[in-house]
This record gives C-alpha cells, structure tokens and sequence, in this order.
C-alpha cells in the first residue's frame, strides 16, 4: 500500500480515494488513512467467538467506553473517535483477511488479540506503517514501535511471579520448576522468563510444551511430577489451566501453580476446577487493576458495565481494555501536538509518549525502545467476587524483573 506522508493535508487513503481534512478542528494537521477533518477511525481485532472470546468481548466493551467519554468530551484534535471491531475467533487466517480489510480504512489498531494474529501480522503492520496494542505480550515483538504494547511482558510477568513465590518461601535455590507452556511466541516468550529468573537462583526448568488444541493435560502434569519439580508455571489457555490442575489434585501433587495472565477467566469459578483455584496453591497475574478494585476509575468503568451486561461474568476485561484506549487516545494528543495524524506520525508520537493511566495499569512509558512500557504486575488471587478477583490486588516489581534486559532493549 501506498501512502503520502508529505506536507500536504490531502493524501491518499490506500483505495484511490482522498481521504481530505483541511484542518478543521485540528489546525491544519497532516493526515492520511483513517483520518478525516471530523473522525478518527480505529479497528479492533478482537476474539469474540474463539478461545479467548471472555477476555476479547470485555476488552473490547472497555475500548467502546472509552472512546464514547472522550466523544461526549469533543474528541481528540477536534474529531470523533470511531472503533470497527472484526471478529477473528482466535483465528491468524481470519485475522490475516480482516486486516486487510481493515488497513484502507482504520488509522490503526487498539487491539489485536492473540499471538498467532500478532506473529502473521507483525511484519504487515511495519510494512504498512500501523500501529496496533496487542493483546498478546511477548518481548521479541518490541523491536518495532508499530506494536504498542500496553503492560508488561510475559518473560517479565513470570520473572515477577517466580519471585513472589519465592519470597513465600514456595520455591528455593536447587529446585526445578515445571513449565508447561503454548508452543506460540506466548507460551515460549514466558519460558525466556523461567528460564532468566532459574540462572540467577541456582534453579532448573523443566520444559513441557504443548499445542494450543491440547485439552487433556494428564500427560505433562506426569512429565513434571516424575521430574520432581517443586512448582509449576503454567502459560496456556483457561482450559489447559483446569486440565492441568485437576492432573495435579489427580496425581497428589501438591504445589504451588502460577498462570500467566491469559491462563484465567473468571468462568472458571463455575467449573469443578474451582476448588483448586481458591485452594491457595493457585495464584495469576494481570497488567490491569481486578474488576471490583477500590480504584476510583475501575469503580466508574465496572458500574458502566454492570448496567449494560446484567447477569453476565465479570471479568478484568473492562478496565484492560479502557486503559489500552487511553494510551492510543494518549499518542493520538501528542500526534496531534505535532501536526501530524499520519501513520507515520502516529509511529513518531509513540516514542514521545508516557501514560498515567489513572491507577488502572501501572504508568507506561514508551520512550525507551525495546523496553517493556512497564515491569509491574497486579498479583491476582481468585475469588468468587465480582470478577473473579479478590479486590486487593497488589502491585508488584522484582529486582530481576527490573534488572532483566528484554531481547530488542537498547
């Protein structure tokens, strides 16, 4: 595709057409796709019938609340805010054909949910100068600005949740660590954590990937106990999380299991895995406050929620998704600043940017190239409370997530 970045305000939109703003309301800024003199226009690449469709639908909701406050408000640069959502059922191929539906006519991108959608469409996103947040948190897509990744990533969530177990006195030097993962940039992007937090304290990983179709966990819960590993990380899906507990209650063997964030869903509560989720042996982590948090700003998003989805499950989707919005809506300010509204601009504007996301995720910094915007976590234990979550999620930081060096950080 071909765009005009000059100085012009008229360019070329990507299908023939010109997508024309002559400044109104935004001083005579540069544009190209997604942009006119009233709206800005953003796409959503969400699962919302597929593995992750809980997590997908609800990030999604948070997107929309956002973008209808800052609409009520006047918009960013003197334009309205309008989200397309597309359905990819968790689906790289359909994600791969929504996109390039997509990419004529949406400015960018304030979600794009998985990692397989991520992995086949990182190199598109460069070469077609968007910018997209992805629900999908591995280090190794850092190494462009393309992908504005709100929250910390997987290698340094798990570097943080093998530190606060040990701090519990869960694990200790000499221990081996199980860690069964997704055979995905997801899956092995955590074992780089696992692995970077072992070679510090003396400790080994024992590796057992899976594919993401696997449902029946028995077989590497086996693998683990046979190994003698002492806890268990666990980086898949919410369904291979159960499978893997119950394996674990089945076989007698009783440690401590930590989930990456993507691992739980709230929805869980209701299944027989339930009883292992609130044992105390079972804790997650998240890069969003919980859904019943005490946090001004997730109290007024899970109020809006609740009137719209009565007698739905709850999920921290909600609040995740907002505060992604308010980063886009963030970079979209400073863009504005600078006169420019193109892609190219938006890329620009990426690396001039901090967010105060008002409590709802730790603060991001995207000035540091490379770097993960963040290496806190919220420590999330499940209980069977509105979302999921018990409300005193606790921030935290380890040493070594903080001295950890991401693969692309400068």
């Amino acid at each position: 595709m071909s765009l005009v970045a000059g100085c012009s305000t008229k360019a070329q939109d990507g299908t023939g057409s010109n997508n024309s703003s002559s400044g109104g309301g935004g001083g005579g800024v540069k544009t190209d796709v997604g942009v006119t003199d009233k709206e800005i226009s953003l796409g959503a690449l969400t699962d919302q019938t597929g593995t992750f469709k809980v997590l997908g639908t609800a990030v999604t909701q948070g997107n929309q609340m956002w973008a209808d406050e800052v609409n009520k408000s006047g918009g960013i640069c003197g334009r309205q805010i309008k989200i397309n959502v597309s359905d990819t059922g968790y689906s790289a191929e359909k994600a791969v054909t929504l996109y390039n539906q997509a990419k004529s006519k949406d400015l960018g991108f304030v979600q794009l949910i998985g990692s397989p959608a991520m992995a086949a469409l990182k190199k598109p996103l460069v070469t077609d100068k968007i910018a997209a947040v992805p629900l999908s948190w591995s280090s190794k897509n850092l190494d462009v600005p393309n992908v504005l990744m709100v929250g910390t990533t997987y290698d340094v969530e798990v570097i943080n949740g093998l530190s606060y177990m040990q701090s519990k006195g869960k694990i200790k030097p000499g221990d081996k660590i199980g860690h069964i993962y997704f055979k995905t940039e997801y899956g092995e992007n955590a074992v780089l954590g696992s692995k970077a937090y072992a070679s510090k304290h003396n400790m080994t990983v024992v590796e057992a990937g899976i594919s993401a179709t696997t449902t029946d966990l028995t077989p590497s819960v086996t693998q683990l106990k046979g190994a003698g590993v002492k806890a268990i990380v666990v980086t898949t899906g919410p369904a291979q999380l159960a499978s893997a507990l119950g394996a674990a209650r089945a076989q007698g063997l009783n440690v401590t299991v930590y989930g990456s964030g993507p691992t739980y869903t709230p929805q869980l509560l209701e299944t027989p895995a339930a009883a292992l989720l609130t044992s105390g042996n079972f804790f997650t982590s998240g890069v969003s406050v919980p859904f019943n948090s005490a946090n001004p700003k997730a109290k007024e998003i899970a109020t809006a929620w609740s009137a719209k989805n009565a007698g739905a499950v709850p999920t921290y989707g909600p609040q995740l998704g907002y505060a992604q919005a308010m980063v886009w809506g963030a970079v979209l300010k400073q863009a504005c600043s600078d006169g420019d509204l193109t892609r190219q601009g938006i890329l620009n504007a990426i690396r001039k940017t901090t967010v105060d996301t008002q409590g709802l995720t730790p603060n991001q910094d995207f000035t540091h190239p490379g770097s993960p915007a963040t290496r806190e976590v919220f420590l999330y234990t499940p209980a069977k409370v509105p979302g999921g979550i018990a409300a005193d999620a606790q921030k935290y930081v380890a040493k070594e997530a903080q001295e950890y060096k991401a693969p692309f950080q400068k």
